[in-house]
């Protein structure tokens, strides 16, 4: 093995240094859906080893001294030493092993998982989509884009008949209640949005009253 590993960024170390549960494993992504895919996990001898002497040397205390604390001592030392060698094997092992679960687009360089490889075509689906699939997308945007243009037609005829230039009340000015620009409101009953101008004479009519002063015009 050489001494430089090549890989993408789309993997997770899962390895645990320490304890009887050492060992090494690797998680690995596609870059495109992210499904992941694990390696086997492998136990890392040399650290159980040193675990359980230290365990047994917390044991035999009483016999072993000072004497089993360096035994212990000089097992953690070889354990620790041997862990970056045993990692970047372990880690190449499971390169190899994902080497089988994805593939590298020539275009993009992600790697990817056989669901979203365009095998055909040598690159990924996000370089190279699938030709129906892309087709039966592109028919429903156009659908909904045509129903939307419908709708929004519809909506400008029917806004033909707003006047825009009416006096509208969004909240009742008694109680507080929302409107909607309605004539009245749901809440209380007030009348809303009075126009302060009469309709037949334009002269002022003051809030509250029934009829024009001007000309006796119902309000």
């Amino acid at each position: 093995m050489s001494g430089e590993i090549y890989f993408s960024n789309n993997y997770r170390d899962l390895c645990v240094r320490n304890g009887t549960g050492a060992g090494f494993q690797f998680e690995f992504s596609c870059a495109r859906c992210y499904d992941t895919w694990r390696s086997p996990f492998e136990a890392y001898v040399g650290e159980r080893a040193a675990t359980w002497l230290g365990k047994g040397v917390d044991v035999a205390w009483s016999l072993l001294g000072s004497a089993g604390r360096g035994v212990s001592s000089a097992a953690d030392g070889l354990a620790g030493a041997g862990w970056g060698q045993a990692r970047d094997h372990a880690f190449q092992q499971a390169i190899n092993n994902a080497q089988g679960h994805f593939n590298r687009c020539a275009r993009c360089t992600d790697y990817v998982c056989g669901r979203c490889w365009n095998a055909a075509q040598g690159l990924c689906l996000r370089c190279a989509p699938d030709t129906a699939a892309e087709a039966m997308a592109a028919q429903q945007r156009g659908l909904n884009d045509m129903a939307s243009q419908r709708a929004y037609t519809a909506g400008q005829q029917a806004g033909q008949n707003y006047d825009p230039t009416t006096s509208r009340q969004l909240v009742c000015p008694q109680c507080r209640t929302e409107t909607h620009g309605a004539a009245f409101c749901s809440g209380c009953g007030y009348h809303l949005a009075q126009s302060a101008a009469c309709a037949s004479c334009s002269a002022v009519v003051p809030d509250g009253a029934a009829f024009c002063p001007g000309c006796g015009t119902r309000r």
